[in-house]
C-alpha cells in the first residue's frame, strides 16, 4: 500500500455548528464544504490546513458510531479517526492490508464524505487508532 498524505482528521463532535465557529473564529480556518452521510448517519464540515482537511462529523442519529462514541467520551467530542489517502487504489489497499492480518471494519470500498471511496480497519490491529483509507483526491 502506498501511502501518499494524511488525506483528514476525523473529528466527532456534539455540535457542528459550535465546533465550525471555534475552527473559523479562533483558528481563522474557513469551512469550504458541509455535506450530510446519510449511510453514516452524520453531517460533516471541512476544513483544508495545507494538504490535509480536518473533517469534523456531527451525528445524526443516536444508532451512528458517531453518537456512541460522543456517549462514551462523557458526551464531548474528540478525535475520531486518521484518514490516509492511498495512490493504489482503496480496493488494492484493503486487500494488502488483510493480507498482513489487518482486521477490516470494511471488506470492500464504499463511498465516504467528499465524494471519495472510503475504507476503514479496525482499531484492535491498528494501534487503537481508527483508521480510515481513501481514494487519493489527486487519483480521481
Amino acid at each position: 500500500m502506498k501511502i501518499s498524505h494524511i488525506e483528514h482528521i476525523g473529528i466527532a463532535v456534539p455540535n457542528l455548528e459550535e465546533a465550525i465557529k471555534y475552527y473559523e473564529n479562533a483558528l481563522g480556518l474557513k469551512c469550504y464544504k458541509k455535506e450530510v452521510v446519510e449511510d453514516q448517519k452524520v453531517t460533516t464540515a471541512f476544513f483544508q490546513v495545507g494538504d490535509t482537511k480536518i473533517e469534523l462529523l456531527e451525528a445524526t442519529s443516536p444508532e451512528s458510531t458517531i453518537a456512541k462514541f460522543i456517549e462514551k467520551n462523557g458526551g464531548r467530542g474528540g478525535m475520531h479517526h486518521l484518514a490516509f489517502a492511498v495512490e493504489d487504489g482503496v480496493a488494492e489497499a484493503l486487500a494488502e492490508a488483510e493480507d498482513k492480518g489487518i482486521k477490516l471494519i470494511d471488506k470492500a470500498p464504499r463511498k465516504g464524505a467528499d465524494g471519495l471511496n472510503i475504507a476503514f480497519l479496525h482499531p484492535k490491529s491498528t494501534e487503537a487508532v481508527l483508521t480510515e483509507l481513501c481514494e487519493d483526491p489527486a487519483k480521481k
